[in-house]
């Protein structure tokens, strides 16, 4: 019980200058920084510091990456378009029509097949 006594009277008695109240002038001249509430809770400050820092910096990386991604989105995007085009004249060009149209303009002297074609079978 009085060893129970003893350390609220330490803690009571050595919290007088740790907890007066804090004046402009004290934050002004840096003294607020020399009191030993401040300079035992320094770690905690600089663990915090250091979280806030690797929390901002993680937010940059992620919005870099955020922005690479759309970039990436919209080529692919883009890509797509170009490819379905591309197959879609490739449909337009292979038609039988087309082609017969476009041997006339250079004047080849091709004639279109009438009949089916036939298979060779050869036994031997």
């Amino acid at each position: 019980m009085a060893a129970k006594k003893k350390k609220e009277a330490e803690f009571v008695g050595s919290g007088d200058y740790a907890f007066r109240k804090i004046s402009f002038r004290d934050i002004v001249s840096g003294r607020i920084f020399t009191r030993d509430v401040v300079v035992k809770q320094l770690p905690y400050f600089l663990f915090l510091t250091v979280l806030a820092f690797t929390y901002i910096s993680n937010h940059f990386k992620v919005e870099k990456l955020l922005k690479k991604a759309a970039t990436l989105n919209k080529d692919i995007q883009e890509l797509r378009i170009e490819a379905i085009t591309t197959s879609s004249d490739l449909m337009y060009i292979s038609k039988q029509s087309v082609i017969l149209q476009k041997v006339k303009e250079a004047g080849v002297e091709l004639e279109e097949l009438v009949e089916p074609p036939r298979q060779i079978i050869i036994t031997k």
